[in-house]
């Protein structure tokens, strides 16, 4: 029942880093497509003061997400909850200190970010932050060779999908009430985008 993202190990250190200087110091972290829900449990080890809360639309994930937690021996890890962020309506969570996505942008349609910084702004409060981990192109930055084949290979299995402008994405950040703060290069040609509610 437990599924396995190889990209988690590699990629989870190097997002815990930037946690550390992004998260505010205790509360509630929701996380967006969770996936299979390694990164929850490793993050929710990590981050001991924060209360982890996984989501995803998928019911294998979700089962997934709930036999990893099964085993977790903290209690800072809560029940995965279904959220779909290209579903129209109110989320199923009423408020959080820190919202993380990681890796959905590029493998979902364009409505599925639009619904996140949509739904983030309906329970975010000032100078929270909505912290997006993936690859992204910018308009004055060369992209790497493999985010280009990467890309190609998205758009050849579903031409809704694709790898996202940043630019396009701080429009849609700001017409929901959020500025970018910070920009931070990760490995394998990946970044972490920092917006905060204004």
């Amino acid at each position: 029942m437990k599924k396995h993202a190889p990209a988690t190990l590699r990629n989870r250190d190097a997002i815990a880093a930037v946690l550390e200087l992004e998260l505010p110091k205790a509360g509630t972290v929701l996380e967006i497509a969770s996936g299979s829900g390694e990164h929850a449990v490793f993050f929710a080890e990590r981050f001991a003061a924060h209360d982890w809360l996984p989501s995803d639309p998928d019911t294998e994930a979700l089962a997934s997400i709930r036999s990893y937690r099964d085993d977790f021996p903290g209690d800072n890890l809560r029940m995965p909850v279904m959220l779909d962020a290209r579903a129209p309506g109110a989320w199923p969570v009423e408020q959080a200190d820190a919202i993380l996505c990681i890796n959905m942008a590029h493998i979902s349609e364009w409505e599925a970010s639009v619904g996140l910084f949509e739904g983030a702004a309906q329970i975010s409060g000032k100078g929270a932050p909505l912290i997006l981990y993936g690859p992204y192109f910018e308009r004055d930055v060369e992209a790497a060779p493999s985010n280009i084949s990467f890309d190609e290979s998205l758009r050849s299995r579903d031409e809704r999908w694709g790898i996202r402008q940043i630019e396009d994405v701080d429009a849609l950040a700001n017409a929901n009430g959020f500025e970018r703060a910070a920009r931070y290069e990760m490995p394998a040609n990946n970044l972490t985008l920092i917006y905060r509610r204004v």
